[in-house]
């Protein structure tokens, strides 16, 4: 994309239009550096959080609640981790020009399925297939 993009503040993609044209590429990758923004957010106040401590709670019950709340926001805040890294690498494919299409076979993912979920990297059918063939080895797996 060489040249910027506004979009109308109401864009939404359609069936309509051209597939991953450029307007279509600037709505999505506006839709995702917004949740990414939106991530790194939300980890700057965990970190605030956690540095406010608060385990020094007198009571043992209160002080394991405290305890336990921040390792769910660790984990919570882990997930964000690998999710902005998985927006990074969305962000990547649209400027390579690879956004939408399916890693497996190279069919459009459709845009349902990218606005549902923008970091997808397969197309519903592609997703389906590769988690049957996971189940089925964690099936043969679980035999052993």
């Amino acid at each position: 994309m060489s040249a910027i993009i506004i979009l109308p503040p109401d864009y939404i993609p359609t069936e309509d239009e051209e597939y991953m044209n450029d307007t279509q590429l600037e709505y999505f990758r506006q839709k995702l550096e917004n949740w990414k923004k939106s991530l790194i957010n939300q980890s700057k106040d965990t970190l605030e959080d956690l540095r406010q401590g608060g385990l020094n709670q007198p009571d043992p019950n209160d002080r394991a609640s405290v305890e336990t709340d921040k390792s769910l926001e660790l984990r919570t805040r882990d997930r964000a981790r690998k999710l902005i890294s998985k927006i990074n690498s969305a962000l990547k494919r649209i400027e390579d020009g690879e956004y939408g299409f399916c890693e497996d076979t190279g069919e459009p993912i459709g845009l349902a399925r990218l606005e549902a979920r923008p970091v997808a990297t397969l197309s519903l059918e592609a997703q389906e297939r590769h988690e049957r063939m996971e189940k089925t080895y964690d099936d043969e797996v679980m035999k052993i």
